[in-house]
């Protein structure tokens, strides 16, 4: 009989501040992790614009906890845009290009499941992006 691996119960609350800034530019506090896979809460603030990437390894499954945005993906000829608010579920695989924004005045809200667990910045790719950014 194969051994199974134990890990200890956790539970946390939403934490009040913001961990990091993720690549993309979203604010990001981290949640629970495990060897399988992370969990975090991104928020990209009203009327942003993210940066346009791809991540080198790593797949992602967000839920749309608020407000309302836009997601863009493409992988090869492949590409569309995807109306996001709440209750919406979407899929960022590994390799596809994408960037998001937040519409109207409410920020867009998220939780993010990544596998396997998110290694850091360098994960991420800067891609050519849909839409242009804000000027600073």
């Amino acid at each position: 009989m194969a051994k199974r691996e134990h890990l200890a119960f956790e539970t946390l609350h939403l934490p009040a501040d913001v961990d990091v800034l993720a690549p993309d530019t979203s604010e990001i506090r981290e949640l629970l992790h495990n060897p399988h896979a992370s969990m975090a809460h991104g928020t990209l603030p009203a009327g942003s614009v993210s940066v346009a990437i791809k991540h080198k390894t790593v797949h992602e499954i967000w839920y749309i906890l608020g407000g309302e945005g836009e997601l863009w993906r493409r992988s090869g000829h492949q590409e569309e845009v995807v109306h996001l608010r709440a209750g919406v579920v979407v899929t960022i695989p590994v390799q596809v290009a994408f960037q998001f924004r937040a519409l109207g005045d409410e920020s867009l809200r998220f939780l993010m499941c990544t596998s396997p667990p998110w290694p850091g910045h360098v994960e991420a790719v800067l891609v050519e992006g849909h839409w242009e950014l804000p000027e600073s």
